[in-house]
């Protein structure tokens, strides 16, 4: 990306983070979303993509006119998120606290009592970015993520993250970090929905589709032992937040490597799948999730 390119970006994020920065919250949500509808109808190739996904996750079992509300939606939800996520960044941690509420937080003791860490997985589902604030109250905690392209806004990110609570490890030198954090007994999350390349992938069923999907979380659950437990947060009635903990994952190892890791990357986008059957509008549907392709 060029400089010229970058500096753009940026001057167009500091317009939106001091607009949001005066107005209510309740009007930087409708801000957003109007914004990410606007992108919907301007943005013709992600709207192109968001279809072609909801085609293949939904074929015949949706009219058009549904998928197209789905997509819609989906912007329009992402849009809301985003700019939620600048105005959060900008609140106390008490004040954050009060707009989260929690179900399943036992799995989450229980999982930690075992002294091994945790590793949680999720989706770019609702709103990821501020579950950080309520996970870090049990453990130091680790997000697995892929640099953005633009280096200065990347800074901006880094900095939002580490308010909500949470350290950053960058993919392409995951591993050694990982594996030390969950050998302090630290909790690390990731992100497992998008596409990866063909050659760093394994193909899985999601939505009936073969998916190029990371095999890092199995791995690591292979090396380590640490439960691996599903963890979504999704928007609440009253502008607030509900993060779900599900109970660990029951894995049975077979003791060969390539099963095992099938077998557990499949167990883990099932149940991501899962929960974006509950509502599709929150998940993002614009990213090109079935871009890599089996060789056959």
């Amino acid at each position: 990306m060029s400089n010229k390119k970058k500096q753009a970006e940026y001057r167009l994020y500091k317009l939106i983070r001091g607009l949001i920065s005066v107005i209510p919250r309740r009007l930087s949500l409708l801000s957003g979303g109007f914004l990410g509808i606007l992108f919907y109808y301007t943005g013709k190739k992600h709207r192109r993509i968001a279809l072609k996904n909801l085609d293949l996750a939904y074929g015949s079992l949706l009219p058009n006119k549904e998928k197209n509300r789905i997509a819609r939606l989906s912007f329009k939800h992402f849009g809301s998120t985003l700019f939620d996520i600048i105005k959060l960044s900008r609140m106390s941690r008490n004040k954050l606290e009060d707009i989260i509420t929690v179900e399943g937080e036992e799995h989450l003791h229980r999982a930690l009592e075992d002294g091994k860490g945790a590793l949680l997985f999720s989706a770019h589902y609702g709103n990821w970015e501020i579950a950080s604030v309520f996970i870090a109250r049990f453990a130091s905690l680790s997000v697995i993520a892929r640099k953005l392209d633009n280096t200065i806004l990347e800074k901006e990110l880094l900095a939002i993250r580490n308010l909500f609570g949470a350290k950053v490890i960058y993919k392409h030198m995951a591993t050694k970090q990982v594996l030390r954090v969950l050998r302090d007994r630290e909790i690390v999350a990731i992100l497992m929905d998008q596409n990866v390349l063909r050659d760093q992938a394994v193909f899985i069923n999601f939505f009936g589709t073969p998916a190029a999907t990371t095999p890092s979380t199995a791995l690591f659950f292979l090396r380590t032992g640490a439960p691996l437990l599903p963890v979504f947060c999704v928007p609440a009635p009253g502008r607030t937040y509900r993060l779900v903990f599900s109970p660990p994952l029951e894995i049975v190892k077979t003791g060969d490597m390539e099963t095992d890791v099938l077998s557990i990357t499949q167990a883990s986008t099932s149940a991501i799948e899962e929960q974006i059957r509950k509502k599709p509008e929150l998940w993002l549907w614009f990213h090109d999730r079935w871009k890599s392709r089996p060789e056959d």
